[in-house]
């Protein structure tokens, strides 16, 4: 079961997904607001998401127990959906997958040491602002060319078709687009985070790898990874979601940025059978 970044579509799955279906019964899908899904009727927090995810696999008949796939935010709900539903859960593939610590993680190496409060004044605000901005003038629609259109709805993906291009564009233009991307953004270090801490357990022997990019494709196969405090941080961020099992590795996956699906997909769809394997 994946479960994409934030306010990503199960197209960001499409070079992995069909090497996983021909070993097994493999599922991607939209959150709410998101691709083809309905707008968002509540907050994007991951316990929501998790009890969408969970209504949805009950109603689509694709019982338990699964293998879950999570990148970036994907990760943290993935992660959320195993504490809550450990039954349920037999192996977990995490790719470059977000914490819910690392923004104080990452707040504490700012020489300046601000607050949590002057770093969402700083940096989140001014994205909600945006948001806001697009969400209001979304029933009117954008135009295409404008700054607003470029602001709220963005230009073509070089990863993706034409046609695929055509119907996400066509996507973001909706005002449960907006709303979902706001509210993503809003919850993700906030409300999911706090939920993460409040359920976190320990997920005995179930296999988990997960895979961490090399900061954003600046390593390189001859050398070691970048050496600064901020790849450090990653990297121990992904061993802490390792050490959730018995049977957890994190592997750093060469020449890949945060897309690594998209950058080296072989590393994912490889680490994904793995742990099928090791299920069986």
């Amino acid at each position: 079961m994946f479960d994409a970044g934030q306010t990503a579509e199960t197209s960001e799955w499409g070079l992995v997904q069909p090497v996983i279906a021909a070993k097994t019964r493999a599922c991607s899908y939209d959150r709410a607001g998101v691709g083809f899904s309905d707008g968002p009727r509540r907050p994007s927090s991951s316990a929501n998401i998790v009890d969408d995810l969970r209504r949805l696999l009950a109603a689509a008949g694709v019982p338990p127990p699964y293998i879950l796939v999570g990148h970036s935010y994907g990760g943290m709900n993935i992660k959320l959906f195993a504490y809550q539903h450990p039954s349920e859960v037999a192996g977990m593939v995490f790719v470059d997958p977000s914490h819910e610590d690392q923004r104080l993680r990452y707040l504490r190496l700012n020489p300046k040491q601000p607050t949590e409060l002057e770093n969402d004044q700083k940096k989140l605000e001014p994205i909600l602002a945006m948001r806001r901005e697009c969400i209001a003038a979304a029933p009117a629609g954008f135009t295409p060319g404008t700054e607003l259109y470029s602001k709220c709805v963005g230009e073509p993906d070089s990863r993706f078709s034409e046609a695929i291009n055509a119907a996400h564009l066509k996507s973001y233009e909706a005002v449960g687009y907006q709303r979902a991307t706001m509210s993503e953004e809003e919850a993700i270090f906030h409300a999911s985070a706090q939920q993460l801490r409040d359920a976190r357990r320990s997920l005995g022997d179930i296999p988990i790898i997960v895979l961490t990019s090399d900061t954003r494709g600046l390593g390189s196969p001859e050398k070691e990874p970048p050496n600064d405090p901020h790849f450090r941080l990653w990297f121990v961020l992904h061993d802490d979601v390792a050490a959730l099992s018995t049977r957890g590795s994190n592997r750093l996956v060469r020449q890949s940025g945060h897309l690594v699906h998209t950058d080296q997909p072989k590393a994912v769809s490889d680490a994904i059978l793995e742990v099928l394997r090791l299920t069986r």
